[in-house]
């Protein structure tokens, strides 16, 4: 019995994809050795930095050990370091910021593809964007002159007024802190999730808002509905991008968080980023171990930097996974 072949001889109009071995075209071959040569580059480069900060910080890796992660003291005259306070005011502004500016940008965004009217679609999201044009340093100043005295005079006693039974809102109002510090953190990624989102926003097919209001669904339920399951990605990536630039911004928090390395539960005290340390501290590190002090600050901050970045990466994968299996 002879078996039926089911392959079928291209027909006119199909152009198969292999080449000729002796066609093989030289220019796609280069090109795609450029841009993995160009791939890769980036991952050196990276491994380079990490090793260059960890070759620098071998003195104080040796001197202190894990120590140097658990001790709160930072003391360069008797040359004892710890980097728990930076460490605890990075994160904690991070993440504070965070929280104040993803309600707030994910709505602007929300109103600007969504609501707004076309006419005031366009300037309103352009001043929006503007805001990210701002150099670091003009925020710190604004915050100086503006922020610091609303927040001693008017915002810090009504919270402590309202809350004042929790930790969190006890201490002395003065302005520059934690609190502060994250409030400006939080204005200067705004811009950035706000962008971000709104075009994750506009990336949406209109045929899921048309489904929802054609089922008889309000404005806000076709949304809610329709729009934020599938976007919810696209804007946990949109945090993350704010969350890099809330990690890494020195300037602005160095002028307005008040620069003392104390762990305190109150989000009125005076606190301390590794970016701020570094900026500080950095031309007036004479001897060789408070350098390698530095340098080691500067590889936790490259690795809190990686590990929120991957953690948040994860978390990318799993909402687009839960999101992929309900459309399914």
């Amino acid at each position: 019995m002879t078996a039926v072949s089911t392959e079928f001889p291209p027909s006119q109009g199909q152009v198969s994809s292999r080449r000729p071995p002796s066609q093989v075209n030289w220019g796609d071959r280069a090109f795609k050795v450029t841009t993995a040569g160009f791939a890769i580059l980036i991952i050196v480069t990276i491994a380079a930095m990490a090793l260059e900060m960890l070759t620098a910080s071998k003195l104080s890796l040796r001197e202190f050990g894990w120590r140097f992660l658990t001790s709160t003291d930072w003391n360069p005259v008797v040359g004892t370091f710890g980097a728990l306070p930076f460490i605890y005011g990075t994160v904690v502004s991070s993440l504070l910021a965070l929280a104040l500016a993803v309600p707030v940008s994910i709505a602007v965004a929300m109103f600007l593809s969504e609501m707004a009217p076309p006419q005031l679609r366009g300037p309103l999201a352009f001043a929006v964007e503007l805001l990210a044009a701002v150099p670091s340093v003009v925020y710190g100043l604004w915050g100086i002159f503006a922020l610091a005295p609303l927040m001693r005079d008017h915002v810090e006693p009504a919270l402590r007024a309202i809350f004042g039974f929790l930790p969190f809102f006890q201490g002395p109002n003065q302005g520059f802190g934690l609190l502060t510090g994250s409030m400006v953190l939080a204005i200067m990624i705004t811009p950035t999730i706000t962008s971000v989102s709104r075009e994750v926003f506009r990336a949406i097919p209109r045929t899921f808002r048309e489904a929802a209001l054609a089922l008889g669904a309000t404005r806000w339920e076709s949304i809610r509905t329709g729009v934020l399951p599938v976007a919810r990605p696209g804007l946990v990536g949109a945090a993350i991008l704010g969350l890099g630039r809330a990690l890494g911004e020195t300037m602005a928090v160095t002028m307005l968080i008040g620069n003392r390395p104390e762990i305190s539960a109150s989000l009125f005290a005076p606190s301390y980023t590794m970016a701020s340390v570094i900026a500080n501290e950095f031309t007036e590190a004479t001897e060789d171990l408070y350098l390698a002090a530095l340098a080691e600050i500067g590889l936790l901050l490259f690795a809190v930097t990686i590990l929120l970045n991957l953690v948040a990466r994860l978390l990318v994968w799993r909402v687009a996974g839960t999101t992929s299996g309900g459309r399914a």
